[in-house]
């Protein structure tokens, strides 16, 4: 089959390569997907270049998402699995085999059948970024009537974040930095959008009213937005590193009693993943996730994928395997 690979790690046009290699047979316990579109995340890059170094075993295909469908089981795996169209989460977490190729094997609860009438694109773009925005939003319980602050609502977390909550129940406020941005975080159904950079955007929200949750991707940038706009006694869940930490605000977190929350998608529970990959599939069988605005490479062009995701391009990056 023909992967993108890397045998070590450094900058993406110095160790991605593109290559003939043997096609993976399933093992105990996981099925092998013929890849239809590989979804490319932040995560990809910096663990590529090192900058979240984890061990490279022989090779690396990155990519943790994608859709296709099921061509082979491994022993204690249901036939009735072959010939099922999946969308798949943290195919190379631990693993070499990841979805920038085209066949991945995983474990079996990690290729989740996609419900009729979704698209390969919508599919490959779940996985990493749904399912981090799930953690944020119910890690600490239900939100439903709730009031759900999204910062970076065009991001595909913020998207997510914004779709999965609408899907909850709950009323959702997004701030995003542009115009552009703020038709998005609109389109996935926030009942505000708001310039972050605004001077009046702490009194725009207070008016919509006190925010119950914060689901927050710049904690350093927006830590004092988020307190002059928190309800007491609530939370603020951040997902993503800055490259400058925050000062943290010790007495006004206090006044505030608030509750802050660092997640990292590859340290959660078992569970955790489970609940996620079932409400994802509830949501898009409900018809409540969309597609974010979409850039296609071919598998060739597997540097200047990775390098479009870590230049922060808006919408979903996927790599086509054919």
């Amino acid at each position: 089959m023909r992967a993108a690979l890397y045998e070590q790690i450094g900058p993406s046009a110095e160790v991605l390569r593109v290559q003939e290699i043997e096609r993976p047979e399933p093992g105990h316990g996981e099925v092998r997907v013929r890849i239809e579109c590989s979804g490319v995340n932040p995560t990809d890059w910096k663990s590529r270049s090192g900058l979240t170094s984890r061990p490279v075993d022989g090779f690396q295909i990155p990519h943790h998402d994608g859709t296709g469908v099921i061509d082979a089981v491994g022993e204690g795996v249901a036939a009735s699995r072959i010939g099922q169209r999946v969308w798949t989460w943290m195919a190379a977490a631990g693993r070499k085999w990841g979805t920038a190729a085209q066949w991945s094997v995983l474990p079996d609860r990690q290729a989740v059948p996609l419900p009729a009438g979704i698209s390969s694109e919508l599919g490959a773009s779940l996985g990493v970024p749904a399912m981090t925005a799930h953690r944020c939003l119910f890690a600490d319980g239900p939100i439903t009537g709730k009031t759900i602050l999204v910062a970076g609502g065009a991001g595909a977390v913020g998207h997510f974040a914004i779709e999965l909550a609408k899907h909850a129940g709950a009323r959702v406020v997004a701030t995003v930095s542009g115009q552009e941005k703020a038709e998005l975080a609109a389109r996935a159904g926030a009942d505000l959008v708001v310039n972050y950079r605004e001077a009046d955007a702490a009194s725009k929200i207070r008016e919509f009213g006190p925010v119950d949750r914060i689901v927050e991707l710049a904690l350093d940038a927006n830590l004092a937005l988020d307190l002059a706009v928190i309800a007491p006694n609530s939370e603020i869940i951040t997902y993503a590193s800055t490259p400058t930490d925050p000062v943290l605000p010790v007495r006004s977190c206090m006044n505030a009693n608030v509750l802050l929350r660092f997640v990292l998608l590859y340290g959660i529970p078992a569970d955790g993943f489970d609940q996620a990959a079932a409400d994802i599939t509830k949501a898009l069988t409900d018809g409540a996730l969309s597609e974010l605005p979409v850039h296609r490479y071919d598998l060739a062009d597997i540097v200047a994928a990775q390098d479009a995701v870590q230049a922060g391009v808006v919408g979903k990056v996927l790599v086509i395997p054919d």
